[in-house]
């Protein structure tokens, strides 16, 4: 870069520190193809380079003010975010290959219910779709969320008190609808 052009990019990065909107297109327009292909290549995904590229100038929105002018190359710091910004982006995927891989086998190795098992539960799927949806919600965060009442309380904003006589309630109706299929 020449000298013309680091002055050039000192303006319009103090610019931008000063809140210039004019001056962060400017600095988008000189660093977006280059961003780009950075994370292209990196990823071999346009469409997650985009999100990338969108991330880092976020990011240099919100810390622009952190760069100081005087000590170092802005390319160095702009790419030193990038880089940061896809090593979060492999974190994450790697977290998310974690917990997919571990309901994967978690999903596995549970055994296929039996088939009056399956019978049993297509029908409580019936009767639980009578209920109103208030009802069938605390339901299924009861038992098939296996939250505690306390915790359902907090979600719904609710004393405990309310919540568990709703669901007693709720219980009372669903045995009422599964009277004739449990005899």
């Amino acid at each position: 870069m020449d000298m013309n052009a680091r002055e050039d990019l000192k303006e319009i990065v103090a610019a931008c520190q000063a809140g210039s909107n004019e001056a962060f297109g400017r600095l988008v327009d000189m660093y977006a193809s280059r961003c780009y292909s950075y994370f292209y290549r990196l990823t071999g995904n346009a469409e997650v380079s985009d999100d990338l590229l969108s991330k880092l100038f976020l990011k240099l929105v919100e810390k622009i003010g952190t760069f100081k002018l005087a000590s170092g190359s802005f390319e160095k710091w702009l790419f030193t975010v990038a880089s940061n910004i896809f090593r979060d982006h492999l974190r994450r995927q790697y977290r998310q290959k974690k917990l997919l891989a571990a309901k994967a086998r978690e999903l596995r190795t549970e055994t296929p219910p039996a088939k009056a098992d399956a019978e049993m539960i297509d029908k409580l799927q019936v009767q639980m779709a009578k209920l109103d949806a208030e009802t069938r919600e605390l339901l299924m965060l009861r038992f098939y969320g296996r939250l505690t009442f306390r915790e359902i309380a907090g979600i719904r904003s609710e004393p405990v008190g309310t919540v568990l006589s709703k669901v007693h309630r709720g219980l009372k109706k669903l045995r009422e609808l599964m009277g004739h299929y449990c005899d």
